[in-house]
């Protein structure tokens, strides 16, 4: 497990939290400002200053371009577009959370961070492990709190979905009476029951897919099987 991620704590409480984080916007607003300031400095000099543009011309290829690659064919046209419409479907006669994380399905940094139970700390390792963009679909069945969230990372410099992930597991791995198995057509993908505490029954499960992380947590008064957990896991993996 990536040993920066051991500072998070991946699972959150039962109901996410609204408050946005203030460092989330001065960090955004740090970013605006230094690349304002760039573009002010190159255009204050003068023209013999710049750099040279000019290179060697470039022959332009003849005929039509190539069409574009279909979903099947390229797994990138499917997840660099709504992302929230990979996300499983609210299921018949389930209610829409009282509550919702974010906005229409999305989730920012700054909310993100705030369902965890270290927003301050999960807000900079995301930063690190270059978040780029969260959606998330709750519901509730009874008793029963379902929450899936699907996120994105950049993956310029690291691994973000798999540090995401493995860094769950090493949290859920924590949890006293758990049990957890491999989610089939996962790498490594794995699923989890929490036997009752204080708090009622929990199930987590976590994998990755390319650039994406997968998150699904459930909350009960009662028992929460294997089976259903491994269903929401497979089903949502099936989506990617």
């Amino acid at each position: 497990m990536p040993e920066e991620s051991t500072e998070l704590a991946p699972r959150p409480p039962r109901r996410r939290g609204r408050t946005a984080l203030l460092i989330a916007v001065a960090a955004v607003l740090g970013v605006v400002a230094g690349t304002c300031t760039g573009f002010l400095v190159q255009a204050n000099r003068a023209p013999d200053k710049l750099p040279a543009l000019s290179q060697p011309k470039l022959t332009q290829a003849k005929g039509p371009a190539p069409e574009r690659l279909s979903a099947a064919q390229d797994r990138r046209v499917k997840t660099d577009g709504d992302l929230r419409k990979l996300l499983l479907k609210k299921p018949s006669g389930a209610t829409a959370a009282l509550f919702p994380a974010g906005t229409d399905g999305w989730q920012d940094l700054a909310d993100f961070s705030e369902a965890y139970t270290k927003p301050d700390a999960t807000l900079g390792y995301q930063l690190r492990q270059e978040f780029r963009r969260a959606a998330v679909i709750e519901w509730d069945e009874g008793s029963r709190e379902v929450d899936v969230s699907l996120v994105q990372y950049r993956q310029e410099d690291k691994l973000g979905a798999y540090d995401a992930t493995t860094g769950a597991f090493y949290y859920a791995d924590q949890e006293p009476d758990t049990e957890s198995w491999t989610v089939p057509g996962t790498a490594d993908g794995k699923a989890y029951v929490h036997h009752a505490d204080d708090d009622g029954y929990s199930a987590e499960a976590h994998a990755y897919r390319g650039d994406i992380a997968l998150h699904i947590w459930v909350y009960d008064s009662k028992p929460i099987t294997k089976a259903k957990i491994m269903d929401l896991a497979k089903r949502q993996m099936e989506r990617l």
